[in-house]
């Protein structure tokens, strides 16, 4: 079993950064693929990135793309986000989550808030 916790959210003005971290508990980190996800209020999850174990296959969503950078230290155990040129409509609850199946996200973080005030 994996637990995930994020941090690094808060409150940035639009055109801002944050760096969110990912820290995963266990010594299987670098067997899972990783993601960020968000959910803004009273809108569905959607994925934000992904990355794969060794970090060589990487996704994003078309909104972030050329803004947002996933990346991951296997050694530490952490995954990453760092968040340049943040619009509002950013503004959501960040979650990381780990898939060790490669269909499905089996674990989840309880989410940090990120709000880009305008």
């Amino acid at each position: 079993q994996v637990q995930l916790v994020e941090s690094g959210g808060g409150l940035v003005q639009a055109g801002g950064s944050l760096r969110l971290s990912c820290a995963a508990s266990g010594r299987t980190f670098s067997t899972y693929a990783m993601g960020w996800f968000r959910q803004a209020p009273g809108k569905e999850r959607e994925v934000v990135a992904k990355i794969s174990r060794s970090g060589g296959s990487i996704y994003y969503a078309d909104s972030v793309k050329g803004r947002f950078t996933i990346s991951r230290d296997n050694a530490k155990n952490t995954v990453y986000l760092q968040m340049n040129s943040l619009k509002p409509e950013d503004t959501a609850v960040y979650y990381c989550a780990a898939s060790g199946t490669l269909a499905s996200y089996e674990y989840w973080g309880q989410g940090t808030q990120v709000t880009v005030s305008s």
